[in-house]
């Protein structure tokens, strides 16, 4: 019982915690004479409004043989059909011309706050991959026998870790993007990879020391070289002390994303730039950003909390 209402208490706290926030931030509003205007960023998340099918080019409406309008080109092509539109702006006879309103229809889209999140994900995905990939290796040369690996590792890691990834990012888009000709996006995913592989690497490292020696003789006394001792007993238990500290630099990388908007990739942070001057909702936009950018770093650090319960439970 009484341990019930310590719980109690405490919950009581944590819950008065957030609503303290919330009033301050309401009153921060008030204080600077703020109108809150959620209304305006729903469109640029998602909206059914009415969206124009133009016509692609010059031709005339005709009835066809199934009784539906359609448009024929000047060489007497279908190439638009009518029949689908219960919307339309356009008779039979009617002279059209290219970009020319021909129907109207609802469907939902999304909008470019949506358009950036995928861009985020896509972008954190693949820098992901690589990463991991890239620092696996880098982490293996780090404890390389071979002083010419060991040492370009070691350069590597510092170089990386000692630069930042805004300044990282410019070198790779304009200087080697130039000289190897990159698109936007490319330079953007070598850049989080390169930066993010670094850390990984010194992660892998770690893992891998914090094994048992004993774990790689008894692997060398059965028979195994290095690589299948190193690919079958250490490292898969290398990879379940790393699980948090890769866990925790994934969520980051994921944040980190968020300053390849500096060359115009329209991932979330941009699409919320693009979004405050066309809304004028500059508080509800950032607040909106940020709670996306929560959900996706959440629904990482769930993924891997439940790879970990999965692998802990399989000791």
């Amino acid at each position: 019982m009484q341990l019930n209402l310590k719980s109690l208490f405490w919950n009581g706290i944590f819950v008065l915690v957030l609503l303290s926030i919330c009033w301050l931030i309401y009153a921060s509003g008030k204080r600077i004479d703020y109108n809150w205007n959620w209304e305006r960023v729903v469109p640029y998340i998602a909206t059914n409004a009415e969206s124009s099918i133009n016509a692609p080019e010059d031709g005339e409406i005709v009835l066809a043989a199934n009784n539906q309008l359609v448009l024929e080109n000047l060489s007497g092509d279908v190439i638009v059909e009518l029949g689908n539109y219960s919307s339309l702006n356009v008779y039979e006879g009617d002279l059209i011309f290219e970009g020319d309103t021909l129907a109207s229809i609802e469907e939902w889209r999304m909008g470019p706050i949506l358009h950036g999140v995928i861009t985020t994900v896509k972008i954190s995905a693949w820098s992901l991959v690589f990463a991991l990939v890239l620092g696996l290796f880098i982490g293996l040369m780090r404890i390389s026998s071979n002083p010419a690996l060991k040492k370009l590792s070691i350069v590597y890691i510092e170089l990386i870790r000692g630069t930042p990834l805004l300044v990282q990012i410019f070198i790779v888009y304009f200087f080697i993007g130039t000289v190897l000709d990159l698109e936007r996006f490319t330079a953007g995913v070598i850049s989080l990879s390169v930066f993010t592989s670094a850390y990984v690497a010194e992660i892998v490292r770690s893992g891998i020391q914090s094994i048992p020696k004993g774990q790689m003789e008894a692997a060398r006394s059965l028979g195994m070289n290095y690589p299948k001792a190193m690919m079958y007993v250490i490292l898969p238990q290398a990879f379940k002390q790393t699980l948090p500290p890769l866990a925790g630099q994934f969520i980051n990388l994921i944040k980190d994303s968020s300053l390849v908007s500096v060359i115009s990739i329209t991932d979330l942070t941009k699409a919320g730039r693009e979004v405050v001057s066309g809304s004028f909702a500059p508080f509800e936009v950032w607040f909106t950003v940020a709670a996306l950018y929560l959900i996706l770093t959440s629904g990482l650090s769930w993924a891997i909390q439940a790879l970990e319960k999965k692998l802990s439970a399989s000791d």
